[in-house]
């Protein structure tokens, strides 16, 4: 696996097998979200890296209100946490929440879990600022086996940050939508390559990019791929 030392896949896989057990337990009990939050600080230090004593904070202050739970590294915080109770499903009124809290704290990163669900957003500060959902898991669903799964666990944890693992995913998940590929389909690069593809296979075919867009955009592409916010964006880039 790319960039998982021995340790950090030991450490994992160690921490899974504990915790995937307990949160079931714990959730048959339907503990209440104070419980919750003691269970995923003790989830950040041994699954993820993080030392209980001077990179996890608790209720963290921002601006009179209180974030569940802040990483620390190096002095800067690195992502904030909304804990809820893990019987609770995770709603949108939690997502705003949460997403208002890093907003509010000029942090880029959250995460709203419940100990079972993790759900990482990215805060974009422009105008407006908006966010989106990065990645996200079922604890219980992880298996210690596939290292797809665990390399999606390494995304949050402490040699990843360190790593910009995080930031790197997010980006190739940027290149890889449909959005922006719908839009580098339509760039006059790739209509170049097109239109001279296409003229090695009959000579006689004189065709101009306008049209070869306007054919790929109504015959090809799903309208939705090129209209919106993002579709404007990524034609940007």
């Amino acid at each position: 696996m790319a960039n998982l030392s021995q340790k950090v896949q030991n450490r994992m896989v160690e921490g899974l097998k504990r915790y995937q057990p307990l949160l079931k337990m714990l959730k048959d009990k339907d503990i209440n979200e104070s419980d919750t939050v003691v269970v995923v600080t003790d989830m950040l230090c041994d699954i993820f890296g993080f030392e209980k004593y001077g990179e996890i904070t608790s209720e963290y202050d921002i601006k009179k209100t209180y974030c569940d739970l802040a990483i620390k590294l190096d002095g800067n915080i690195s992502f904030l946490i909304e804990v809820k109770a893990i019987g609770l499903s995770l709603k949108s009124d939690h997502i705003k929440q949460a997403v208002d809290y890093g907003a509010n704290a000029g942090v880029d990163w959250v995460i709203l879990t419940n100990g079972n669900s993790w759900e990482i957003y990215k805060i974009i500060f422009e105008k407006p600022v908006f966010h989106e959902l990065v990645c996200e898991f079922e604890m219980d669903s992880v298996s210690h086996r596939k290292d797809a799964d665990l390399e999606l666990l390494y995304l949050v944890c402490k040699e990843g940050l360190n790593k910009t693992a995080l930031e790197d995913f997010h980006t190739k998940k940027q290149f890889l939508s449909k959005h922006f590929l719908g839009a580098v389909i339509l760039s006059d690069d790739v209509l170049d390559y097109i239109r001279k593809y296409l003229r090695k296979l009959n000579s006689e075919i004189k065709l101009e990019n306008d049209s070869l867009r306007k054919a790929i955009s109504e015959d090809v592409l799903k309208r939705e791929i090129l209209e919106g916010e993002k579709s404007v964006d990524a034609s940007k880039s």
